[in-house]
């Protein structure tokens, strides 16, 4: 049986989630010898710009008209595309701003040379093309992906958690930081996958990972209130990452 052929590809953002796989030191190996790695730049400039490819993972968020037109010639090549990352799967961090008017703030920044720039409003893959499969994370986690490429080898979907952080936090046993020190954590409304990372070191959790599917938005709300936090509070929180659950387009 040959080896899928893989394209390993990164957008606009901080390339962290092509540096996560890279950094699977102990299972590099195996992934290289299950999978045709065709074009993957940030390892190696000896690559297939061209090739047909049965996954293509992307990370970034589409920023540029030279984004979007790589992006639509990565999915006329894939059988199947993966957003990797919370920039490709929410727009992340980049988004902030999506709403407001793009040539005053190239104006801002960069002054007259700003008309001249190839800038768009941050979008997510899917925004642009159809996305097949997701992994969230700033940046995902290396389990995660681990996981996703042996479900795909045996022809199965990856699973990932849908609920909410604050189930992680349970399971860890943790001090709630929102119930007991009436901190902002994102925890109850961001999707879980991270271990409670940041709770579990006293951390709130800031919604680095996105909405949770299956959040209970309303009771988060009311506890949100209850500790005299408004929504706009909360959602301004979140939309650092990604909509609100609820918000969602």
């Amino acid at each position: 049986m040959s080896k899928p052929s893989v394209g390993i590809f990164g957008l606009t953002g901080c390339a962290g989630d092509q540096l996560v796989i890279l950094n699977c030191e102990d299972q590099l190996l195996d992934i290289a010898g299950a999978l045709n790695i065709r074009d993957f730049l940030m390892a190696s400039s000896d690559r297939d710009a061209g090739c047909d490819l049965d996954l293509a993972l992307v990370e970034g968020a589409v920023l540029t008209k030279r984004d979007e037109a790589a992006l639509k010639r990565i999915r006329r090549r894939s059988k199947l595309l993966m957003a990797l990352g919370t920039c490709a799967v929410w727009g992340g961090v980049a988004a902030m701003d999506r709403d407001a008017d793009r040539s005053k703030l190239l104006g801002e920044i960069y002054g007259d040379l700003g008309a001249g720039y190839d800038s768009v409003p941050a979008r997510a893959l899917r925004e642009v093309v159809q996305v097949d499969l997701n992994i969230t994370g700033c940046p995902i986690e290396k389990e995660q992906f681990l996981s996703a490429v042996a479900n795909l080898l045996n022809g199965d979907p990856p699973l990932f958690p849908s609920y909410p952080v604050c189930a992680e936090c349970k399971m860890r046993e943790n001090n709630c930081l929102l119930i007991e020190k009436s901190e902002l954590c994102c925890g109850p409304l961001t999707v879980a996958g991270c271990d409670a990372r940041c709770p579990g070191l006293g951390v709130p959790c800031v919604g680095c990972r996105g909405p949770a599917d299956d959040a209970n938005v309303a009771s988060a709300l009311a506890m949100f209130q209850g500790k005299s936090v408004p929504r706009e509070k909360i959602a301004a929180k979140l939309r650092t990452f990604a909509p609100m659950p609820g918000d969602r387009s």
